[in-house]
């Protein structure tokens, strides 16, 4: 407020208080809330100091300490801003559908873990449009983001050299006694884990853990690889300006091999997850960011074309094994969007609830199709769980966003919006392969990200006002 930067006047430290509280929520929900919003009933609570440091966490705790940063963001927030254009509602919208869809869902357990969730992205994103668009100074924010974004490398640089070998040799270890040398608080932790399949002589290890573990594919604090590519795609380039940016007092070459190490582990953490939609996406990613520089159009289209075909065949040469064994995934993921097809075609207007692909692919997916809790598809799933209006108010919010946030992201904003606008415009091509909404260290971040987007865009000229902010 004006009075509070008057002469003499107390400094008011809740800005920093609250971008710092909210960007360690953020960096934290990369480290324990990676998993998918409806096996949160399914994981067991840790209870030793160790098993704290090194498990997941009940996602009623972050839900907290939502809370905490909720109630620290009413004390930044601005109610009396006019908004610049309807999209910014549309969360409301959304939300609001997916409580009328909970009212017939087919599957009340797994409507009841969905929606919290959905309420806390809501939340997320007027917390970026109402409040941290307004702190002037968002160090405290970043770096809260960048330290739980580098753990996350750090675990996956973990696995690749050592942690996935001793996963795979403690498997392979209790497999020949079927695992009877553990206790059976153990076991039947690792049961409810879905880790564990008990069989008449003991317990047998899910085929699908054993798959990923034979693929030999990192997903480091996130449940699955491609989950894991998915953070690298939102967080990397945001994190590279960051850094870049705070290291300002540093020698040039200091400040290169930094950036250039940060560089080097997130594209190393997304090759070793395997991950295939990642690598397109990332070689999207590239493409969209030639036209932030002002080059001329024959250097820019020498240099996307060098992009493109170093990028494309470097793909078709990792992945020839697997498309000679008929992508196998890829018509995985046909049978699960079929059937959130056909379950829109039977509940169009409300769905079959928040969260409930699940219950409907039970019913109708192949005999020799694997089973998935997941569609795989962000956008089919609104349409399948929660009817045309979740679907369309979804794909407005993201689409809209993107679209209109990329005039302004590369007009004045500089590039720490431009990376954040591309980093939600990689999750959201990711979203049309994988989960990404249902995941709260991903989830939360985009709704987040791109309400301060919109929150950074001023009532009167719809333009970024570079000089509210720094970093």
């Amino acid at each position: 407020s004006k009075k509070s930067n008057a002469p003499g006047a107390p400094e008011n430290h809740w800005p920093a208080t609250f971008s710092g509280l909210l960007g360690a929520l953020l960096g934290l929900s990369l480290l324990k809330f990676g998993n998918p919003v409806i096996l949160d009933g399914i994981m067991e609570r840790p209870r030793t100091l160790f098993e704290w440091i090194d498990q997941p966490w009940p996602l009623g705790l972050g839900y907290a300490l939502l809370g905490i940063v909720l109630l620290a963001g009413l004390k930044v927030a601005r109610f009396g801003i006019k908004s610049p254009s309807l999209i910014v509602w549309l969360p409301l919208v959304w939300l609001g559908w997916q409580f009328v869809s909970a009212i017939q869902t087919v599957d009340s357990r797994l409507t009841a873990a969905t929606l919290p969730h959905f309420v806390a992205c809501a939340a997320c994103f007027y917390l970026g449009y109402l409040a941290l668009s307004h702190v002037r100074s968002l160090r405290l924010f970043w770096l809260g983001l960048l330290a739980g974004f580098l753990l996350v490398l750090a675990g996956g640089f973990n696995q690749q050299y050592g942690g996935m070998e001793e996963t795979r040799q403690f498997v392979e270890k209790n497999e020949i006694t079927h695992w009877r040398e553990l206790p059976n608080d153990k076991l039947q932790e690792l049961e409810t884990a879905h880790i564990l399949i008990r069989i008449d002589d003991g317990y047998t290890t899910n085929p699908e853990l054993v798959k990923r573990l034979a693929g030999n594919r990192i997903s480091s604090t996130l449940i699955y690889p491609n989950t894991l590519a998915g953070a690298i795609l939102l967080f990397l380039p945001v994190s590279l300006v960051f850094l870049w940016q705070i290291c300002g007092g540093l020698p040039r070459v200091l400040r290169e091999v930094l950036v250039g190490l940060v560089c080097y582990m997130g594209f190393a953490c997304l090759y070793w997850s395997g991950s295939k939609a990642g690598w397109l996406i990332a070689l999207v990613m590239g493409v969209v960011i030639f036209f932030k520089f002002p080059l001329k159009r024959v250097t820019q289209l020498l240099l996307l074309g060098g992009v493109l075909i170093f990028g494309l065949a470097g793909f078709f040469l990792k992945y020839e094994d697997y498309f000679k064994r008929g992508a196998t995934s890829t018509s995985a993921r046909v049978d699960y969007w079929q059937a959130a097809l056909k379950t829109f075609r039977k509940h169009p207007l409300l769905g079959s609830g928040p969260g409930t692909f699940m219950a409907e692919y039970r019913r109708l997916k192949r005999t020799e199709s694997e089973m998935a809790r997941l569609a795989h598809n962000d956008y089919l799933q609104q349409a399948s769980d929660s009817g045309l209006v979740g679907f369309a108010s979804f794909l407005a919010i993201i689409s809209g966003s993107l679209i209109v946030l990329y005039r302004k992201s590369t007009s004045q904003s500089g590039w720490l919006k431009y990376t954040v606008w591309l980093g939600v415009f990689g999750w959201a091509l990711q979203s049309l392969v994988e989960f990404g909404l249902y995941i709260p260290a991903l989830a939360w971040p985009v709704f987040l990200f791109t309400g301060w987007l919109w929150g950074t865009v001023t009532s009167g000229n719809n333009e970024f006002d570079t000089r509210r902010q720094t970093y």
